[in-house]
């Protein structure tokens, strides 16, 4: 494995100085926490492995799910064959065309990395620790020979507080949707969401994805139409009609919100007592699209407005 820690040094900016082994943040290490902490928590929960090992593991093998390995087979932790009967690669390591297993995702690789510390004899005593002492599960896969460079523990734990990677094991549960997706790139706006017209400009790829409400939403770009979202988040197009309360074959327009589960019957608490004034030629669906709510309860909180229509200036209440 020492190649592949090479590797991940040249792809994630670490700072080390030759006898401190300080570690300087960056955003390629938190971009990989946001995208995979849930994976890791999942993991936990099911298998023992501590969340902030897994996270930390998964950073220094891959560089932050930069290195060449990582982005040719998922292989997130450096794991060799070793009498796998699943799709392999071959890479350069500690020698050169080594054989190394292939994942179809990065939950898969997640999962692997769980089921090959619990059946490896070598690895027992670790599932004795309480899964919060990472200190003791870092020293310990160190010395049941996990890697082999010398400061493979301090490198863990390093990581694991600059970037308070320890708040996870202490997790009773996590995000389902993102693990289900594997990881998505996710950015979150915070307490309101985004105006739609903001980001539709982003070309083709991958959608970003925005967090509100306790939901998900992408906005619309060129092109898209409920068939080729359904394709791309593996959600029928049937149910993300519905989740945004319209028909399948319905056009949908540049920069509006498609909402990727059931939207709620509120806005968040935080717009408890807060009325919403209306702009231009809105109506309700258009800002229950806006807030993440269902175009039922709106209505419901709105009974007289959605009688009469609304008109500028209107004061519609959201919570």
């Amino acid at each position: 494995m020492k190649r592949l820690l090479l590797v991940a040094f040249s792809y994630s900016f670490i700072c080390l100085s030759a006898y401190s082994q300080q570690l300087k943040w960056n955003q390629a290490y938190q971009t990989y926490i946001n995208k995979y902490k849930d994976i890791a928590i999942a993991g936990m929960l099911e298998h023992g492995v501590p969340a902030s090992i897994s996270l930390a593991q998964g950073i220094l093998e891959s560089g932050a799910g930069l290195s060449d390995l990582a982005q040719r087979s998922n292989n997130h932790f450096g794991i060799k064959c070793h009498g796998w009967l699943g799709r392999t690669v071959y890479h350069d390591d500690d020698a050169r065309s080594e054989c190394f297993r292939a994942y179809d995702t990065v939950w898969d690789s997640y999962e692997d990395h769980c089921l090959f510390l619990k059946t490896r004899p070598r690895y027992n005593s670790l599932f004795g620790l309480d899964r919060t002492d990472y200190r003791g599960w870092a020293y310990g896969l160190k010395r049941a020979g996990y890697a082999t460079n010398p400061s493979y523990a301090k490198q863990l734990i390093s990581i694991i507080e600059l970037y308070g990677l320890n708040q996870y094991d202490r997790a009773t549960d996590y995000d389902h949707f993102m693990v289900r997706r594997g990881g998505i790139d996710l950015y979150n706006p915070g307490t309101v969401p985004l105006c739609g017209k903001e980001k539709t400009a982003n070309g083709g790829g991958a959608h970003i994805l925005y967090k509100y409400n306790d939901n998900y939403y992408i906005i619309v770009r060129p092109s898209d139409t409920f068939k080729s979202l359904s394709k791309e988040f593996n959600i029928s197009q049937h149910k993300l009609a519905r989740y945004n309360e319209r028909g399948m074959r319905d056009a949908l327009q540049v920069g509006e919100f498609i909402w990727l589960m059931k939207k709620k019957k509120k806005a968040p608490k935080n717009f408890k007592g807060f009325l919403y004034t209306v702009h231009s030629s809105e109506s309700l669906y258009d800002i229950s699209q806006k807030y993440g709510i269902r175009l039922k309860s709106l209505i419901k909180k709105n009974k007289a407005l959605a009688e009469e229509g609304l008109r500028i200036g209107d004061k519609v209440r959201l919570y």
